[in-house]
């Protein structure tokens, strides 16, 4: 089997997405589906269920995909004992991220990575976001995925790789404080709110507050994100989260995004120290978060 057949295959399993394996590959979407085509020729199986909206692996798929990377592995392997000057990168790179971004947007940034770098070991670490920049200042992450304060430490280089909206929360369901949020005019004081403890969420909710002329009730402040949609869906408070954590969350059908004043989007992006910048290691995901948009 043709190698770079099985590297757009192995992409194209984690992106599920024809367009996305295209442009980070660097080869048009009607010259990919074409490689999928041979590929399939070659194995006598259907890989793929395709429609105008998603990529799905068939039984065949999911067989040939550890097969795929174990064949692939062995040929890097295979390539790097022969590597005459000796620049295979190998070697352990920490990274820190929320629970959310560890699947909204860890697996396309990855994706790419390891098909250039699949002898660097990467250890993932999760937890609250405001404390992203924090992991990388004190030592404990290599790189992690934050998002853009109002005021950037000097010693640290961020690289955007997505706009994050944020929106008001409500619960779906009865709430103690429902009639309040009918009325044309809500009394903001009598309602419980529930915030991000800190981090650029709640400088953004801040500013909000103070857009709005509101001084809030505050019900609770909450150590990461996905718990203010979990505490809203029970009917706690009115909340204030990123869309990406919102739509992700398994409680998303129980909670209401009310029509009120928009809330200034944050930039998300990576960041490490500026004195690392240089690392191999470092460098080689830096560059495929360069200039990318998630």
């Amino acid at each position: 089997m043709n190698i770079k057949h099985l590297q757009l295959f192995i992409h194209l399993c984690d992106s599920k997405s024809f367009s996305k394996t295209a442009a980070a590959m660097h080869i048009s979407p009607s010259a990919l589906s074409r490689q999928i085509q041979k590929l399939e020729q070659e194995a006598e199986q259907q890989l793929f269920l395709r429609d105008n909206r998603s990529v799905e692996l068939t039984l065949a798929g999911k067989k040939l995909l550890p097969v795929a990377m174990r064949i692939l592995s062995e040929w890097q392997q295979y390539q790097s004992q022969f590597n005459a000057s000796g620049n295979e990168l190998v070697g352990e790179i920490r990274l820190f991220c929320s629970v959310t971004a560890s699947y909204s947007h860890l697996p396309e940034l990855l994706s790419e990575f390891r098909l250039r770098h699949p002898l660097i070991e990467l250890k993932v670490s999760t937890g609250d976001p405001a404390q992203a920049i924090d992991k990388v200042l004190s030592d404990e992450a290599d790189i992690a995925i934050s998002a853009l304060p109002e005021q950037l430490p000097s010693k640290v280089s961020f690289e955007p790789i997505s706009d994050i909206p944020l929106s008001v929360i409500a619960p779906a369901g009865v709430s103690s404080f429902a009639d309040t949020l009918q009325s044309e005019h809500p009394d903001w004081s009598s309602i419980p709110f529930i915030v991000p403890e800190a981090g650029t969420a709640r400088e953004r909710a801040n500013t909000w507050f103070k857009k709005m002329k509101i001084k809030p009730n505050i019900y609770a402040q909450v150590s990461g994100h996905e718990a203010i949609v979990s505490m809203v869906a029970l009917g706690c408070g009115v909340g204030i989260a990123p869309d990406v954590v919102i739509n992700n969350s398994p409680v998303r059908d129980k909670i209401e995004k009310l029509k009120l004043a928009p809330i200034k989007p944050f930039e998300l992006g990576v960041c490490c120290l500026r004195s690392q910048i240089d690392n191999p290691l470092i460098k080689a995901l830096w560059d495929v978060a360069e200039g990318k948009t998630i």
